[in-house]
């Protein structure tokens, strides 16, 4: 047992390692202009480690988001019966509210440098924002393809992705009294 923890530990932190490395390059350097060859030295891992670990540079530079989203989606999925959409929305934001550590510092100092991953970003959290959309509509009676849901859930994605990169405290209060007023003005279907 103590020599698979020490070997999962182990694979953590040359996973940590890999990923470090590559979004310190990636917002000195670019990301087109790292190579796999460049994150391994960096990492102090063979190439073919990096590729192991993560088959893509656009999976490793995507990486730290998507574990973001995902958490999203899942809390969407997961949420309690007779929780709303909304509470469940604000309920995750406020446990994503801790401070930024340095590897979220890190992150978005590497996406300020590359806006064409902030852009996939953001295309991703659509994706998820979408989906919870969807499970908006069936709660309160719309068509899934109906504005309200679709324009509730862009407000939604627009106030998470300003949260999650420049936020100071109060913000999600005001964000969710927005999101809250916004929703109020919607015709139920």
């Amino acid at each position: 047992m103590t020599g698979h923890s020490l070997r999962e530990r182990s694979k953590a932190r040359r996973r940590e390692a890999i990923l470090t490395a590559a979004y310190e390059l990636f917002a000195e350097r670019g990301f087109d202009a790292t190579s796999i060859a460049d994150i391994a030295e960096a990492a102090e891992v063979s190439p073919r480690t990096v590729t192991l670990y993560f088959p893509t540079k656009l999976e490793l530079a995507m990486e730290h988001f998507n574990a973001f989203v995902d958490q999203l989606a899942a809390a969407l999925h997961a949420r309690p019966a007779g929780q709303g959409i909304l509470d469940t929305v604000e309920h995750w934001l406020r446990e994503q509210s801790s401070p930024q550590d340095e590897f979220d510092q890190l992150y978005d100092r590497m996406l300020q440098s590359n806006p064409q991953l902030k852009g996939l970003c953001r295309g991703r959290l659509t994706d998820v924002i979408q989906d919870g959309a969807r499970l908006l509509a069936e709660e309160q009676g719309w068509l899934a393809d109906d504005f309200a849901p679709r324009i509730l859930a862009a407000t939604v994605a627009s106030v998470i992705s300003e949260l999650t990169h420049q936020s100071e405290p109060g913000d999600l209060e005001t964000a969710m009294a927005f999101i809250r007023a916004a929703a109020a003005t919607l015709q139920p279907g």
